[in-house]
């Protein structure tokens, strides 16, 4: 395999060429920012809630502890700006493109299943009471006995998306790439037990815990809404991370499979390169050999006579 240093690679030599052969990807992951928003726009079902199944719907309305702007800076920007650091030192550009875009993956189709479930359910979430009557009064259909909401629509709306929790699925599927990233970088599992290599691995996993913690605290979730956004935020993210790099513990699990890819195409090519050179001058030898024989043979000629 031919030997080719990380620092050959950077976004300068090689960021276009490896960008234009993932063009599709990036579209894709365009056309899943836009799946987003248009399940955001939509109206997510409104479950029936009769008046007994109030009792576990009326805790207070709380702001968020962790707002919803600030999950793309942590389950995103942030694990992009460690990228980019190891970037600066292994020039490989290979790695942070697959590591861009295999986390930009792991959470945009993260964010598609979670809120298609969201508007498929249609659970409540454990503050709805006071979304729905803001004043305190509640209402219900004469017939059905469901409830008549006359809160802010907005506000009503976000009151039937509970399950799962967005907050959770976001950041577990952003922070386990992360740990998985992580863990293939400093090698983890080197079988050398070094306990400070897991206590970097597990940091990510530990805010991603808190995080989905914060939304059960602030009542905007109940516990399985965020044990079902942590399992599929986990899921993409494993899925996603072995997409593009071999396992942690492998011997290769430093790099994505495309490094290797390009290695090995590049040794080939030069194993080409070599075998035709050796053949092009195994091919002049021969020609230098046949013409220079009639010379020998003449001058054995005028010899003998």
């Amino acid at each position: 395999m031919g030997k080719i240093t990380l620092g050959s690679h950077t976004v300068k030599s090689h960021g276009w060429k490896v960008a234009r052969e993932h063009l599709i990807d990036w579209i894709i992951l365009v056309l899943l920012g836009i799946v987003i928003i248009v399940l955001n726009i939509m109206e997510p079902f409104h479950r029936y809630i009769g008046p007994d199944m109030l009792t576990d719907l009326t805790f207070p309305l709380y702001q968020d502890t962790i707002p919803i702007w600030a999950v793309p800076i942590i389950c995103i920007l942030v694990p992009i700006c460690i990228f980019t650091v190891y970037y600066y030192f292994g020039r490989d550009v290979y790695d942070l493109h697959h590591a861009i875009l295999g986390i930009g993956f792991s959470c945009l189709v993260t964010g598609v299943t979670t809120d298609s479930i969201k508007n498929a359910v249609g659970r409540p979430r454990p503050n709805f009471f006071h979304r729905c009557f803001p004043d305190g009064k509640a209402k219900f259909d004469s017939v059905t006995k469901d409830v008549v909401c006359h809160g802010l629509k907005k506000i009503i709306k976000e009151g039937y998306k509970s399950f799962p929790s967005g907050h959770t699925s976001w950041s577990f599927a952003g922070l386990t790439f992360l740990a998985w990233y992580l863990s293939g970088k400093i090698k983890v599992f080197d079988r050398r037990g070094h306990v400070a290599k897991l206590c970097l691995v597990f940091l990510p996993i530990l805010v991603a815990v808190l995080i989905g913690i914060t939304r059960v605290d602030d009542y905007w979730h109940h516990w399985t809404d965020v044990f079902a956004g942590a399992i599929i935020g986990i899921f993409f993210a494993s899925l996603s991370y072995l997409h593009f790099f071999p396992y942690p513990y492998d011997d290769n699990g430093w790099a994505p499979h495309a490094y290797f890819r390009m290695l090995a195409e590049s040794s080939r090519r030069d194993t080409t390169m070599t075998r035709s050179s050796s053949r092009e001058m195994l091919e002049n030898d021969v020609e230098l050999g046949s013409t220079s024989m009639p010379h020998h043979r003449n001058r054995g000629s005028t010899d003998s006579e």
